[in-house]
């Protein structure tokens, strides 16, 4: 007993916000039951070891991507390491998969968090658990250079009858369909490598994407540039960490750290080399309004 209590006070951060969540979940258990509760969450118990915890992202730069020898590089993943050792590891997997198997992956068991900087939608929450946001971002829309199109919103694509390429499983697809886009001028590709080359070999008239992501593939192509002015057909779009439905204790234990985390010092330093700045740091808004819009 003497040393279960040793192990216990060593993480009480932890402790303390896994009671949070069990309380939310309606599990107001004695404390004598609190190590029982604690191994049934099998992500917190090796979080509390020190062990392995696999994150999943996509290769979407400067959120998630991966670096040499797999290193996981990127804002959402350098955040995402931060709270790891906050809450008692360091020990880190990557696993890199395309955009549109982050859930299923995540639902498959291959990894215990998406940090590839999802955004918050009210159809993911009802398939994962999102904890508050990372960051309040815009979209943008990529152009081949001098904008031939003149194009500025989506809504100019469909009143032009040109072709927008976009992620298969991302929430520009929505977007697309929303403003009225016909499916078959909605090219779904893997990812934005599929993007660039699209609008480069003139397949699609503009690519719709996060700015940062985008901005990434001007910076390094000057054929190719970002609209503006442009107005994005949802406004401002924010990202959080994704958990399966089950691990709400997972959830407030780095909704816990993210209380003092998010803008501080320490978070700057390790976001600001991949271009987060102060001016896209969370808004306010709640992942609770999020999931209900």
């Amino acid at each position: 007993m003497a040393s279960l209590t040793r192990k216990a006070n060593r993480f009480d951060p932890l402790k303390r916000a896994i009671v949070i969540g069990m309380v939310a979940l309606g599990m107001a258990l004695p404390v004598a039951s609190f190590a029982t509760s604690a191994s049934a969450q099998s992500l917190l118990e090796k979080i509390q070891n020190g062990e392995t915890v696999r994150v999943g992202f996509s290769n979407e730069v400067p959120w998630a991507y991966p670096g040499e020898n797999n290193e996981p590089l990127g804002f959402v993943n350098a955040m995402t390491i931060d709270m790891l050792k906050k809450l008692g590891t360091t020990k880190v997997e990557p696993v890199v998969t395309e955009w549109g198997s982050l859930i299923p992956g995540l639902q498959a068991g291959r990894f215990d968090i998406i940090t590839g900087g999802m955004y918050i939608l009210p159809e993911r929450c009802r398939n994962v658990l999102f904890t508050e946001p990372l960051g309040a971002f815009s979209d943008s829309l990529l152009v081949s250079k001098g904008n031939p199109q003149g194009l500025h919103s989506y809504e100019d694509i469909r009143d032009k009858g040109l072709t927008l390429a976009i992620a298969a499983g991302s929430s520009f697809v929505k977007d697309a369909k929303q403003v009225g886009i016909p499916d078959d001028r909605i090219m779904q590709v893997t990812g934005n490598a599929e993007i660039l080359q699209a609008v480069k070999t003139g397949r699609a008239a503009a690519g719709g994407g996060a700015y940062f992501t985008l901005k990434a593939s001007v910076d390094k192509d000057n054929s190719i540039e970002l609209a503006e002015p442009f107005t994005p057909p949802g406004g401002r779009v924010y990202p959080g960490l994704a958990f399966l439905p089950n691990q709400q204790a997972e959830v407030d234990a780095f909704n816990a750290v993210m209380k003092d985390y998010i803008g501080s010092d320490e978070m700057m330093t390790s976001v600001g080399k991949y271009g987060y700045t102060k001016a896209t740091l969370p808004d306010g808004t709640t992942t609770a309004k999020l999931c209900k819009q």
